[in-house]
């Protein structure tokens, strides 16, 4: 069984990037944003380190005590991205051999983030990862049960986008339910997802 999660702290991010990344190296829509695998995991681990710098803000990053895992919750009416937020989320993607990729994955992105419910208010699970290595061993679910059971008690939905289908069935188990599929442009399908509180 895992640890209780707690809330992340600045001191956390270089580790938490780093878990991140390895956490996403095999996913389909990172494995589309960054073809060349050997640029993928430093992408991945300064995209994550500045998104986790963003989310921090709200207190709502919660991770395995070893670092083996997080996840990035927002609170309602928290999970729109400022175009300066945006910004530096693409200076990730700054690298000669990525750029040609870069109007593409955006355009992908932004058809995700447009079919993202504005209502009713709800938390949203931004990213949640862990380490290749802890995988199956219960950390996933404990740090969804971080946010979950106060969404229960408070009488709020979540939301969150799936880019692994085998990942769908997970969630289904904590109570997410599938509202829509998207396929992104010449690429892999993402999976959207509701969670009535219970």
């Amino acid at each position: 069984m895992a640890a209780d999660p707690r809330r992340a702290t600045a001191a956390d991010v270089p580790a938490l990037a780093g878990t991140l990344a390895r956490a996403f190296a095999d996913d389909p829509i990172a494995r589309w944003s960054c073809r060349p695998d050997r640029l993928r995991l430093r992408m991945l681990e300064r995209f994550y380190a500045i998104r986790l710098r963003q989310v921090l803000r709200h207190d709502e990053v919660w991770v395995d005590p070893s670092l083996a895992g997080g996840a990035l919750w927002l609170p309602p009416e928290e999970w729109r991205t400022s175009a300066v937020e945006d910004a530096q989320l693409a200076r990730a993607l700054l690298h000669p051999r990525l750029l040609p990729r870069v109007p593409l994955v955006v355009h992908g992105f932004t058809g995700i983030e447009r079919r993202h419910p504005p209502a009713p208010p709800h938390w949203y699970l931004a990213v949640l990862g862990t380490d290749p290595d802890a995988q199956g061993r219960g950390i996933g679910s404990a740090l969804l049960r971080a946010v979950l059971d106060r969404c229960d008690a408070d009488g709020v939905g979540a939301y969150l986008e799936s880019s692994k289908e085998r990942n769908v069935d997970f969630y289904a188990r904590h109570g997410f339910r599938v509202s829509e599929v998207v396929t992104l442009p010449r690429g892999p399908r993402a999976w959207l997802m509701w969670r009535e509180p219970r």
